[in-house]
């Protein structure tokens, strides 16, 4: 940890990261569950996320049952700070992808 004149160390530890499920390990469970093999759970994710990729690019809203909503939201142009600087910056408008958890997933966890 290096020091930075005016900024006061944190002495609370960070907590540990949680583990990470990649496409490979959904695959392997997929795989395992449907008596189907790796390559071809793969395949299905593969396409089932080419498929979420081409709706979202034509703006659509992609609703699965238990998950929840994916869609792409515009964000407008505006002023921003450079933080370094202070001085004020005009920050572009773009698009992001925003997701809304179900009803279902939220009780869940």
């Amino acid at each position: 940890m290096a020091f930075v004149p005016g900024k006061v160390p944190s002495t609370t530890p960070k907590a540990p990261a949680p583990p990470t499920v990649t496409l490979k390990h959904l695959a392997a469970a997929l795989a395992e569950a449907h008596e189907m093999s790796k390559k071809q759970a793969e395949a299905v994710l593969g396409d089932f996320v080419g498929n979420i990729v081409k709706h979202l690019k034509k703006g659509e809203r992609i609703r699965i049952g238990g998950l929840g909503i994916l869609q792409v939201r515009k964000r407008a142009a505006r002023i921003g700070r450079n933080p370094a600087t202070g001085e004020q910056i005009q920050i572009k408008a773009s698009k992001k992808v925003a997701f809304r958890a179900s009803k279902e997933l939220k009780e869940s966890i």
